[in-house]
């Protein structure tokens, strides 16, 4: 028989697999970053995933924070964005807490906390609104806040629904005219 020129192909007899016995890793998916369609650069001050800050963070801006925190961070009355790379450990207080990375800490929202589906938060929340998407990790407790009422509308409710004089006298007024009700005469001991 005739042999083309090519030479024989052998295989390597095949090698016994050896199973691996490292510990299996979570892996989180990071999704892409999509700024919200009201936002306005100028308006956030932005900190890069390649700094690093130990110590108290605090400000009276809205702020992007994309690096890592160890430490507190307070921006009272402020909006904070953790970003995919965000690393933070510390307790956090600001109005709105948006976080798409990782915290290890307690998260003050006064107005509201949102956990993105790339997030992981070891940690108690305590704010007056929450969303979590699926797929986010949260570890901890949850605190809902009720919105605060004015006093003086609360101190007022509580004199009427208590004192049967005063409610005769707050249904006798018409619309228009404004309740006029003095505590020293209706409170008796």
């Amino acid at each position: 028989m005739w042999k083309s020129g090519k030479p024989e192909e052998r295989t390597a007899p095949a090698q016994p697999t050896v199973p691996s016995f490292e510990p299996k890793k979570e892996i989180r998916p990071m999704e892409p970053f999509k700024q919200p369609d009201n936002f306005r650069a100028a308006d956030v001050a932005n900190i890069g995933k390649s700094v690093i800050i130990k110590g108290e963070l605090s400000g009276s801006e809205d702020l992007f924070l994309d690096g890592e925190v160890e430490g507190s961070i307070d921006l009272a009355d402020h909006n904070l964005t953790i970003g995919p790379h965000g690393r933070i450990r510390a307790n956090v207080h600001a109005k709105d807490v948006v976080i798409h990375g990782k915290v290890d800490g307690n998260v003050y929202g006064t107005d509201r906390v949102e956990l993105k589906r790339s997030a992981v938060l070891t940690g108690d929340i305590s704010t007056q609104r929450i969303v979590i998407e699926d797929g986010a990790y949260f570890k901890g407790a949850i605190d809902i806040k009720k919105e605060s009422k004015p006093a003086a509308s609360t101190v007022a409710t509580s004199v009427v629904k208590e004192t049967p004089k005063a409610f005769a006298a707050a249904a006798s007024f018409e619309p228009s005219a404004t309740p006029q009700v003095s505590f020293a005469e209706e409170k008796k001991y």
